[in-house]
């Protein structure tokens, strides 16, 4: 089980990584900021950070205005 933003939970699988995850929960916002187990993923890792089992995942959108 993974657990996202402390609300939604999904089923772990074998190879999951970062990116997997966001395109499952269908996040395409590009200024997206994950943590796992708190822990900060660079962006260009998230195809290659793979998510044990119960991790819990924090994903945040950034916003920036002018």
């Amino acid at each position: 089980m993974v657990i996202v933003n402390n609300r939604d939970r999904l089923e772990w699988q074998s190879g999951m990584t970062v990116r997997s995850l966001l395109d499952r929960m269908r996040y395409s916002y590009r200024l997206i900021t994950v943590a796992v187990n708190g822990q900060l993923v660079p962006h260009e890792d998230y195809e290659d950070f793979y998510l044990p089992d119960e991790a819990q995942v924090s994903v945040f959108h950034l916003a920036h205005g002018g």
